[in-house]
């Protein structure tokens, strides 16, 4: 992955029907590469995972890494239910669509109530059982969230056997610890989820960031990305981060049903319909994202970001 860039966490278009639309995935995938994307993480939460078959996931990963066509690297998730064989064997699979990583949900893993010392034993597990395969880990809020220390971490990127971890810790000083585990093998890097404390994680070595909020505005987060240290654009650089911080709330909101609305009113033509049961769009929510994206409009105009 090259690094300082923008991951995005994506989404699956569905037509109105609930089957998922295939051409709209083109474009989307389209979308987040003509943005300045420097990877995709297809089949993830925001991708409505849980609520697709395993021959649906294969497929959508299949057709991300189809239209990629290798301009960006393509990672995603492997592990679902099942013991560490089944998900060893998922994996593979995975990885046989053409995957240049496959992410490991830590809640999968081991259970809420399994220490640490289980799960560890279980990732060790999966490693032996999946050959030399590149994996990442994605400290996913579903079924629950399980965080990895630091010294887990550490011990995991020293087999050399992770490349990629998508961070939802939302504690600046934990992801520094973390980040120190990069020095054991230069292929790993650190994501960041979190938008409150995005220039600071980047500034700290974070290789980049994998937030739903590129899911709204693409290219408002390459260019954070490109950025953030810029001490000619600091000023701009702020406003960007504080943009992100008064927002958050806006952008969770029955999201994605939310963000896929935004996309239509963009330009895409995408369904707002999901598989997963978010609440309801209200008229109040809706909005709300109305005013998000007259803010964003005048935003990209202070920083010269023409979208």
């Amino acid at each position: 992955m090259k690094k300082k860039g923008f991951i995005p966490v994506m989404l699956t278009p569905f037509k109105d029907n609930g089957t998922i639309d295939y051409d709209v995935l083109t474009q989307l995938t389209e979308i987040y590469i003509e943005a300045g994307a420097t990877g995709l993480f297809a089949n993830c939460l925001s991708s409505e995972m849980f609520e697709l078959s395993d021959a649906e996931r294969l497929l959508v990963i299949k057709h991300v890494i189809k239209v990629a066509n290798g301009e960006v690297p393509v990672v995603a998730t492997g592990t679902f239910e099942g013991t560490v064989d089944q998900q060893a064997d998922f994996v593979k699979r995975v990885n046989d669509a053409g995957t240049d990583a496959v992410i490991a949900i830590t809640g999968v893993l081991a259970a809420e109530n399994e220490s640490e010392k289980v799960f560890n034993d279980r990732v060790f597990e999966l490693f032996d059982k999946t050959d030399k395969i590149p994996l990442g880990f994605y400290e996913c809020p579903v079924p629950y969230k399980r965080l990895i220390s630091a010294e887990q971490l550490t011990a995991f990127v020293k087999t050399g056997r992770v490349v990629y971890h998508k961070d939802t810790c939302l504690d600046l000083g934990m992801i520094k610890q973390k980040l120190k585990a990069g020095k054991y093998n230069s292929d790993f890097g650190l994501y960041d989820a979190y938008m409150v404390h995005a220039v600071e994680s980047l500034k700290a070595g974070s290789a980049g960031l994998s937030c739903i909020q590129g899911n709204f505005f693409p290219e408002l987060i390459v260019w954070l990305c490109d950025n953030y240290d810029n001490a000619g654009l600091k000023a701009e650089v702020d406003n960007v981060q504080q943009f992100l911080i008064d927002n958050m709330d806006v952008m969770h909101n029955v999201y994605p049903i939310i963000a896929k609305y935004g996309l239509n009113k963009r330009g895409l033509k995408i369904s707002t319909f999901t598989r997963r049961k978010v609440g309801d769009f209200s008229p109040a929510i809706k909005s709300s994202i109305e005013h998000l994206y007259t803010d964003y409009s005048i935003l990209s105009n202070r920083i010269g970001l023409h979208s």
